[in-house]
Parts: C-alpha cells; sequence; structure tokens
C-alpha cells in the first residue's frame, strides 16, 4: 500500500498542468489551442489512445484554458458510472448553468464502460446539448464506443510515446528527484512501461525506493521489476538466430523458474533483435544505438550480428510478433512462447 501511494505521489506530481508540458501528443495539443485561440470549440471531443499517455491530463488542461473553474469541472469515471440511471442523472444535470464560467466541463473516462442503454441516453445529451456545455470523453478502447457517439465529436486519436520521449521524462524527473538514472535503467523502464507515463512513473518510484544511493543502475530495476537480466535475453536471442530449439525452450524453463513472465523475456528480447536487424541494414542507425545504449548493449549487438542466420531474419521477428500479440489473450503464454521457438527452429 506505501509503494502504491508513493507511485501515486510521483505521477501525480510531474502531470502536465499545461499544454507545453505535455509530452509526445504535439497533434492533439496544436489544434486545441488553435480552437481556445480562434473561440471555434465543439460541444463533444472524443479522446482515444492507450492507458497512462495523458488522455484525461489534456482534458483537464483544455478546461482550464477554456477558463472553467475547479466549481464547474466535473469527472466521472465511466466504469463506475455505467448505466442508464446515472446517464440520465447527467442529462438533467447538464440543464444548470455554469457557477463561475462560460462553460461546464463533463470529462468522462473509460465511456467505453457505459452500457448501451446509458450510450443512448448520453447520444440524446450530445444531439442537443445546451450551449454552456462541453464534454471531453476519453476510452482505451475506441471501437467499443457507439459509432453515433463518435459521430457527434471530434476525435482525437492520442499516440504512444516513443521510447526515447519516455526515457528523456525518467532522466528528467529521476534528475528533479535527485537521482542519476543510468542510459541502461531508463531503457529498461521505458520497454517495460510500453508508453504508458503512468507505469514509467511507478516503476521509477520503486527503484527511487530501492535504492541506497543516488544512482540507478539497470541492474537495480532488474531486481524491481523482475525483468531478465541482459545475458539471459542475450542467451535467448542467439538461441533463436541460430534456429536452437533445445537451447531457447530451456531459457524459457530457466526464466519461468525466476518467476520473469514470457512477454516480458519476449518484449526484451524483440527489442534486442530489432536493434540487430536494424543495425545491419543502415550504418546510421547502428551510429545512433551508439548514443542510446549501454557498452554491454552495444557489445551483444555486435555479437549478435556475427551469427549465421539461415533463412530471413524478417521471418524470426514476425513469428515472434504473432506469438507476443496472441500473449495477451491466452491463458497459457509459456505454451505460446514454446511453440514460437519450435516454429523459428523448423522442427
Amino acid at each position: 500500500m506505501k509503494n502504491s501511494i508513493k507511485q501515486q505521489v510521483l505521477y501525480r506530481k510531474y502531470r502536465p498542468s499545461l499544454f507545453n508540458e505535455v509530452l509526445g501528443q504535439e497533434h492533439v495539443v496544436s489544434v486545441l489551442e488553435n480552437t481556445i485561440k480562434n473561440g471555434s470549440e465543439a460541444h463533444a471531443y472524443l479522446f482515444s489512445g492507450s492507458r497512462g499517455i495523458g488522455k484525461t491530463s489534456v482534458a483537464r488542461i483544455f478546461a482550464r484554458a477554456l477558463g472553467t473553474s475547479e466549481n464547474d469541472l466535473y469527472e466521472i469515471d465511466g466504469a463506475s458510472n455505467r448505466g442508464v440511471e446515472e446517464a440520465r442523472g447527467l442529462r438533467e444535470a447538464v440543464r444548470v448553468l455554469p457557477f463561475e464560467s462560460k462553460y461546464k466541463v463533463y470529462i468522462i473516462d473509460e465511456v467505453h464502460m457505459l452500457t448501451k442503454d446509458a450510450f443512448n441516453t448520453l447520444l440524446k445529451t450530445l444531439e442537443e446539448p445546451p450551449a454552456h456545455v462541453l464534454f471531453i470523453l476519453a476510452t482505451t478502447e475506441l471501437h467499443k464506443v457507439l459509432d453515433t457517439v463518435v459521430s457527434r465529436c471530434q476525435t482525437f486519436t492520442f499516440k504512444k510515446p516513443t521510447d526515447e520521449i519516455v526515457k528523456k521524462m525518467l532522466t528528467d524527473v529521476a534528475r528533479k528527484e535527485g537521482y542519476e538514472l543510468e542510459k541502461g535503467a531508463s531503457g529498461l523502464i521505458a520497454v517495460l512501461a510500453e508508453g504508458s507515463y503512468r507505469d514509467a512513473h511507478g516503476y521509477l518510484q520503486k527503484a527511487l525506493s530501492y535504492v541506497t544511493n543516488k544512482k540507478i543502475t539497470e541492474e537495480d530495476v532488474e531486481r524491481i521489476t523482475g525483468a531478465p537480466k541482459t545475458t539471459l535475453i542475450f542467451g535467448f536471442a542467439k538461441a533463436l538466430l541460430e534456429r536452437n530449439a533445445e537451447d531457447g525452450i530451456a531459457i524459457c524453463h530457466q526464466s519461468e523458474s525466476a518467476n520473469i513472465e514470457p512477454k516480458v523475456l519476449l518484449k526484451l528480447t524483440l527489442r534486442l533483435l530489432r536493434m540487430v536487424m536494424l543495425s545491419r541494414l543502415s550504418p546510421e542507425l547502428k551510429r545512433y544505438y551508439e548514443l542510446e545504449l549501454t557498452k554491454e548493449e552495444l557489445a551483444q549487438i555486435a555479437e549478435l550480428q556475427k551469427t549465421k542466420i539461415t533463412g530471413l531474419f524478417s521471418d524470426i521477428i514476425s513469428e515472434l510478433l504473432k506469438a507476443y500479440d496472441e500473449m495477451t489473450t491466452s491463458s497459457v503464454p509459456e505454451l505460446l512462447l514454446e511453440l514460437a521457438i519450435i516454429k523459428v527452429a523448423g522442427k
């Protein structure tokens, strides 16, 4: 519980409060800023994108930039207020004039969780909204939102930030907290966070709580996250490139014994194989990696580049990507990984 509270504190502490503090969403920010400048606000907006990338933060910033006070800003969790009765209550509430602002702004998070009847009730409100009301809907699953609702909103798709953006954010936050974050540590957290600023802050908070000095290493992050060691990733990548099913499955079992999730093992291996593939194709990318990666990672890439590969490199990565995607919904992810190894090996 204590760690959870600390993670929330760190994420909230560095949550953007102005448009110029928002990272990686310039295509959204620029349009919203021009909307305010031109006075051309729509009555409803729909923000879609994966979790933890700033949808709700941008919604709050937009509301404040419109001059909406805290008394006229309402945040509703669609997951816990998903029924038709709540939607009817909202329809009644929007008729009341704002206390002190031009607009009453309603931010409905996880809007895809609303029931069909609740959506239909909300639709009626969106079709004929009072002039003093502005809706901002947010969702991680746009395909679950009724098309009729989507068509009545200005829709913005939020992008997952690149690993480079997340690494820079982590380095800056660590420095502000009085810590030094090694390149390998920031890189590993960025990969594990999968584009979520919230998760990245959470991993960093754990690292800050774990270390006894002011320096956070890649080994520290491996320990607190349960991520596999770089030597294990290297061995697994080598076995795959050599199409050695026996060694590959042995490493899977070793990883499983260490309580490492198959998806994490595969994700980090894919990251390494991608760098090997691109370094082979372009010397420019190789020079870029030299600036971004640790000496150990560069040595691993150089060693793997020497591996004699039978068949297409891209076929190996394609097979692994297929297994990675299927792991999300599988009850036996270990089996998917083992099958991928066997297919790569041509057994």
